[in-house]
């Protein structure tokens, strides 16, 4: 499958999931999109973003060796909110080593402060930092603190609802 020229000219949920079975449970094929993920232009690394999302999702032991790659890029500015999203979305899903743990919640304790981010990268941040949290009582209560100004502003439905989880759950 030449991941490229579908990415470029075909970039659709149809496609999208034909990525996703096309890769299945094979770590050639998934190495090979997550390098147009990594490595692509900004619009290929976009329209990948979907994909490398739902395949890590689907099948979770391909994004092993990734998370350094995952979270370099989510740090990484200027990117386009897709693909903060669909990292975000991954992490939510699966489970993330614990070294991996204090930069994560740091870089999402930063887009959930960033107002200029992206409704659905924040909400999806909280997803992953209240996960994340979990075990440190003082990160709890920073995480809760961070919620509470959060909410000190007017603030869309998503937001909203990932806020009044998160409280529920710290």
């Amino acid at each position: 499958m030449n991941f490229e020229e579908i990415l470029t000219y075909e970039y659709s949920k149809k496609t999208t999931d034909a990525i996703v079975a096309y890769i299945g449970e094979d770590k050639k094929r998934y190495k090979q999109l997550m390098q147009f993920f990594l490595n692509a232009d900004p619009r290929l690394c976009q329209c990948a973003a979907w994909s490398v999302s739902l395949a890590g999702i689907a099948q979770p032991q391909l994004v092993n060796g990734y998370f350094s790659a995952l979270i370099d890029k989510l740090k990484q500015p200027g990117q386009h909110a897709a693909v903060y999203r669909n990292i975000l979305r991954l992490f939510e899903a699966i489970e993330i080593p614990e070294k991996y743990h204090v930069l994560l919640i740091d870089q999402c304790f930063k887009i959930i402060a960033d107002p200029s981010q992206a409704v659905a990268v924040v909400a999806f941040a909280i997803s992953v930092a209240t996960k994340l949290c979990l075990p440190f009582v003082e990160l709890k209560n920073e995480l809760r603190l961070l919620l509470l100004e959060l909410t000190a502003h007017p603030q869309k439905p998503a937001i909203k609802v990932r806020v009044r989880r998160a409280m529920k759950v710290l």
